[in-house]
């Protein structure tokens, strides 16, 4: 038990960054219930640390883990999750020419938020430099296939940000 509290702590203090990034971008960029869904990811790791069979590295395993808890909350409450765009809150002045650098995540998650799961699990990867053999052990789907869609993913949000 103490060589399986001394793992879960190791994991939880290396991933706890990656998997609060991971949560976040599922839920819109909502830090609070990106904070409540990395509880829930380490609960679920936890409880499954003694089935951890050593056939993936540690961050793929929780990278899954993440997953299928975002997934699973969103299917959940899909009917009570809606994300109400005030376009007025994302103008900006014309004589404004920089953004903050917290302003700007919160456009980039915005625009996130709108894409398709799928589509928000890989790019969240890609922002957290995973590399393309990684996200395709994780996504299931050839190095190619992930090649080609995270360059559809990267339009799709180029013209969410532009059309705002």
């Amino acid at each position: 038990m103490s060589d399986n509290k001394e793992i879960f702590e190791s994991l939880y203090h290396e991933y706890h960054p990656m998997v609060l990034q991971l949560c976040r971008g599922y839920m819109k960029g909502d830090v609070d219930l990106a904070r409540d869904l990395v509880q829930e990811v380490f609960i679920n790791t936890w409880s499954a640390l003694q089935k951890f069979r050593n056939e993936a590295a540690y961050k793929t395993w929780i990278y899954r883990i993440t997953v299928n808890t975002c997934l699973n909350y969103i299917r959940d409450r899909k009917n009570k999750l809606s994300f109400q765009i005030n376009e007025d809150q994302y103008a900006c002045p014309a004589e404004e020419t920089t953004f903050s650098s917290e302003k700007h995540h919160e456009i980039l998650y915005h625009a996130i938020g709108q894409l398709k799961e799928v589509d928000r699990l890989i790019i969240m990867m890609v922002l957290d430099e995973l590399a393309y053999e990684e996200i395709s052990t994780i996504m299931g789907m050839s190095e190619g296939a992930v090649r080609v869609r995270i360059s559809r993913i990267k339009k799709k949000l180029k013209k969410i940000m532009e059309n705002g």
